[in-house]
């Protein structure tokens, strides 16, 4: 097997971003992702003095020294240093200049770059288009509803956030490239996925820390790209998500079927067992049958279970249609 290339910093992020996401279909969420992204290219530009060059659209002197890249591997940093140094025109714009229009690029351009990214990822090995989650769910499954999502390689998703998070949370220097995607991941609303609520608390205290000591911090955090009405649906499917433990926010997933119900399948079983190891065995078999990779990490009446990239909870559930129907329901467990 041939040795990997090391990856830019708007590749790595983009395996985070894009990771479970349906790739065939721009939801609100994704579109949250590639803003982002597309901001990522302008910092690794930045990072290595290129934005001067990048100001006419062009490459050249672009490259990161060291590093195997291909003209190929970049084609996706060429659509948007073009896209967007076409606004500047003779101007040379200083950095927030250009992550705002980076992040703003209509909806056209970003689902060129998003089929151009994915592709390059593909070509490395670095992402694939899995069935999504809501195909093991009763509902979608029925309906012969075929939705598709990204995964990253697991060990290569596992080895980028968690050499991240141990470099955020461990005391110690931090790199430019940290810097950056730590202010990518609070710009896209990534960072829960991440960090649990009580790391929630020291990432903020090492965000106010770098930006008194870190140079490149303290230029890019004061930055926002977000849209709030974007970041506003985001967050809804998040509290959306943690109210599914409840009767009441069981039942909000069927009063809005057009958001995201990918962090709550529910799959049936042929009957109510009261064996946690049998229910658990049903959830198996349903993964199994849509090509998942799965992981059990720990069982009892509750079990957890990483599926892909994802950890959920495997939780007894019934819904009614017209008679109870018996099964589980998988629910997100964050962080991942």
């Amino acid at each position: 097997m041939a040795e990997l290339k090391e990856l830019t910093l708007a590749q790595r992020f983009s395996m985070i971003a894009l990771n479970a996401q349906r790739s065939n279909m721009m939801t609100t969420v994704k579109k949250i992702s590639l803003r982002a992204i597309a901001a990522a290219v302008i910092l690794e530009v930045y990072l290595e003095d290129g934005l001067t060059a990048g100001a006419k659209g062009h490459i050249e002197g672009a490259a990161v020294p060291g590093k195997e890249i291909s003209t190929g591997d970049l084609a996706y940093r060429e659509l948007i240093l073009k896209a967007v140094g076409s606004k500047a025109r003779d101007r040379q714009p200083k950095l927030p200049w250009w992550l705002k229009k980076a992040s703003s690029l209509p909806k056209r351009t970003l689902a060129r770059f998003e089929l151009v990214l994915a592709k390059g990822l593909a070509d490395l090995g670095r992402m694939e288009e899995i069935p999504n989650l809501l195909g093991c769910d009763m509902f979608y499954e029925s309906a012969g509803v075929s939705i598709k999502e990204y995964r990253c390689p697991i060990d290569e998703y596992t080895r980028i956030t968690e050499g991240f998070r141990a470099e955020i949370l461990e005391e110690g220097p931090v790199s430019d490239d940290a810097v950056c995607l730590l202010w990518l991941l609070r710009e896209s609303g990534c960072l829960p996925d991440l960090f649990s609520r009580n790391e929630l608390d020291l990432v903020a205290t090492r965000i106010g820390e770098l930006d008194t000591s870190h140079s490149l911090a303290h230029m890019i955090f004061p930055i926002q790209i977000y849209r709030g009405w974007e970041i506003a649906v985001k967050d809804a499917l998040r509290i959306k998500r943690s109210f599914i433990r409840s009767t009441v926010g069981t039942g909000m997933l069927f009063l809005f079927p057009l958001l995201d119900r990918s962090q709550a399948v529910f799959i049936e079983t042929e009957a109510w067992f009261s064996n946690s190891k049998q229910r658990l065995e049903a959830v198996k078999n349903r993964l199994e049958a849509q090509g998942h990779v799965f992981t059990v990490l720990k069982e009892g009446e509750i079990p957890t279970i990483k599926i892909d990239n994802l950890v959920y909870e495997v939780v007894p559930h019934y819904v009614t249609v017209r008679v109870p129907i018996q099964g589980v329901r998988l629910l997100p467990k964050r962080p991942i």
